[in-house]
């Protein structure tokens, strides 16, 4: 799976922007707030409907237009696809994929993988548990669209639900009418609680290894699911429907006085640990960072393993982060990964083996290709 080459119409700082990348290393370079993570954006804003560094479309518009336009060629499994996205001032996105209007953002879910490193991704484990949660619902729903779906839809349930408690508690609705909105939130959560399991379990084995070999084996990563609803050592659908079934039953008497639901997929959280500490709590600075890196990579051969293509890999401003032990390794763990890579220093890039590398200088929202293969 590569980006062919990517379009931009007013996204950002960029009037119009064309550009055909390597199916390598695209090393974009410049000052800080030249545009260069403007590209990324516009990538991963084609692989997962939203941006990672805001909800609303509104601030992705060029100051003084009213809309913005992105299109994206790319190759997967020997087939030429075209993404386009386009949104208007207080519209809803209209999007296309090889010129066939969709009607959802869930379908482009698995059509362009991609995973995004950036400084930020510390907020994994440095803030609360929805950002844990972003996290991986973002990678299963790549893998996996049917899961999206399945956010989405235990959304619209829990609030119904919510506000269906807040009319029981004020008298206003009956109890009775609970039972309909209590199946389907079983039904629903308990699917997406069986997906995060399963993937839990995988990115944890796999961040094992890769942080066993960045640390010399001095530091051991493993990751816990921990859901309200108590599913250790269960692991069929219908042992975990019934466990949220009768989890919903014990705590309703509460929910009705609180009018709100207690238990479900929107209270879950991922411990992080770090020879079995918890690494929000106890690790430094630099062992989280080398702890969110190894999720990265992880996060890169699960889906490699599911589809058997790699997803595109996007650095933003990572490599100054990063010691120069674990620069190397990841480099040693991209070679037949297609990498975008931003950064200020020229300096990083120079002398490294990146065969096929186009290398862009990136300012004032004019990039200008200084060297390609």
């Amino acid at each position: 799976m590569f980006i062919k080459g990517i379009h931009l119409r007013n996204f950002r700082n960029y009037k119009t922007l064309d550009l055909d990348f390597s199916d390598s290393f695209n090393i974009l370079y410049g000052e800080n707030a030249q545009g260069k993570t403007n590209i990324l954006e516009a990538i991963y804003l084609c692989a997962s409907g939203r941006s990672h560094r805001t909800p609303r479309d509104n601030e992705l518009i060029k100051f003084g237009e009213n809309y913005y336009y992105i299109k994206i060629e790319l190759v997967r499994e020997n087939i030429e696809y075209e993404i386009e996205i386009q949104y208007e001032i207080n519209s809803k996105k209209r999007i296309k994929i090889n010129e066939v209007p969709q009607k959802k953002i869930g379908t482009l879910m698995g059509k362009l993988n991609a995973v995004m490193f950036s400084p930020e991704d510390l907020l994994i484990i440095k803030e609360g548990p929805s950002e844990r949660r972003r996290f991986i619902d973002i990678s299963i729903s790549q893998l996996k669209p049917s899961y999206f779906y399945d956010l989405q839809q235990y959304s619209k349930i829990l609030a119904q639900r919510n506000t269906l408690l807040k009319n029981i508690q004020e008298n206003k609705a009956l109890f009775d009418t609970l039972e309909v909105w209590n199946e389907n939130l079983v039904k629903t959560g308990s699917r997406i609680i069986k997906s995060r399991k399963e993937f839990i379990k995988t990115l944890s084995s796999i961040a094992e290894e890769k942080h066993g070999k960045l640390t010399d084996y001095k530091e051991k990563l493993n990751l816990k699911y921990v859901s309200s609803v108590k599913i250790d050592g269960i692991d069929s659908l219908e042992d975990i429907e019934g466990i949220f079934r009768k989890t919903l039953k014990n705590s309703l008497t509460k929910e009705i006085y609180k009018g709100t639901t207690l238990s479900g997929p929107q209270r879950d959280d991922i411990e992080i640990l770090l020879n079995e500490n918890n690494a929000k709590l106890y690790g430094s600075q630099g062992q989280q960072r080398t702890a969110v890196l190894s999720l990265k990579l992880s996060e890169v051969e699960i889906m490699r393993r599911d589809s058997n293509e790699f997803p595109v890999l996007l650095l933003d401003d990572v490599m100054s982060e990063l010691d120069s032990s674990r620069q190397e390794f990841l480099f040693e763990n991209l070679d037949d990964v297609q990498g975008f890579i931003t950064g200020t220093e020229y300096g990083l890039f120079i002398g490294r083996k990146m065969k096929g590398n186009k290398l862009f200088h990136v300012q004032n929202g004019q990039v200008e290709l200084l060297k390609g293969e």
